[in-house]
């Protein structure tokens, strides 16, 4: 009993000891409904996926879709990065944003890819749409770090005549930092699923939408779920070196803030 209770206190073992009893849930499920074409076992999903695993397909499908995905968030971030400097300075800007930003928020992803098929190739789509998603909620927590900027501390540095630069490294940077991370760590993971749900719906060659996507076709479910579970291990990977980029990069006095939108 106590090496039980040792075990499930271990923070290495607690995320495998989670992971074994969803997996056992998943196995009784699948049991019950006793429909493989509705729900496969567990054991014939990971057995699909190490098929995959052993394909050249598998690492260029993969590869295509991390590049889709990742070029649209760094397109985003950056140009989120750029606006919010404007529309820290000028207002007007800021008050015409602000109602597109929301009407992008509030409408449904598959609006988005739908009217994205209508102008552009279906290689470019998951890239767009990850953007776009990924764009409003950068750019909105470093708005709302630039109005948190204290003013009298501002006015300190002009009175010391700290050039812009000293000015935004010593100031405003460290300002903007807890709210640059807080919106990077929500974005990497809705990036992921909007850029996967967009391939799903185009279906570009050589993407794990477009598996997913043929693999229903085909009532091929097993290789949808190790399609899928492709999907939850990399978007868990990627988040966490994200994770821990930013927490050696983050000020280690903001360590602990999170912001919300």
């Amino acid at each position: 009993m106590n090496l039980l209770r040792r075990l499930i206190r271990s923070r290495a073992l607690r995320p495998l000891l989670v992971t074994a009893f969803w997996v056992g849930v998943w196995e009784v499920v699948a049991l019950a409904v006793a429909k493989p074409l509705l729900l496969p076992d567990p054991i014939s999903v990971f057995r699909c996926l190490f098929t995959l695993l052993g394909t050249v397909e598998f690492y260029r499908v993969t590869a295509n879709s991390l590049y889709n995905i990742l070029a649209g968030f760094l397109l985003a971030t950056v140009g989120a990065v750029l606006l919010a400097a404007l529309t820290s300075r000028l207002s007007p800007l800021r008050a015409l944003l602000q109602p597109v930003m929301a009407v992008v928020k509030a409408t449904p992803v598959a609006s988005f890819i739908i009217l994205a098929m209508l102008w552009m190739g279906t290689s470019k789509v998951p890239s767009f749409i990850t953007a776009l998603i990924v764009l409003p909620v950068v750019w909105t927590n470093l708005d709302i770090g630039y109005k948190t900027v204290d003013p009298s501390l501002l006015e300190m540095t002009k009175a010391y005549r700290f050039s812009p630069w000293r000015r935004f490294r010593y100031l405003t940077l460290p300002t903007l930092r807890p709210y640059f991370v807080s919106s990077v760590r929500t974005a990497i993971g809705l990036a992921w699923k909007a850029g996967v749900a967009a391939e799903i719906l185009v279906m570009p060659k050589s993407s794990i939408g477009t598996m997913i996507g043929e693999a229903k076709q085909y009532l091929e479910t097993a290789s949808m779920f190790a399609w899928t579970l492709t999907v939850v291990l990399l978007s868990i990977l990627i988040e966490f070196a994200v994770s821990a980029l930013l927490k050696r990069w983050q000020n280690p006095q903001n360590g602990g803030k999170e912001v919300t939108e």
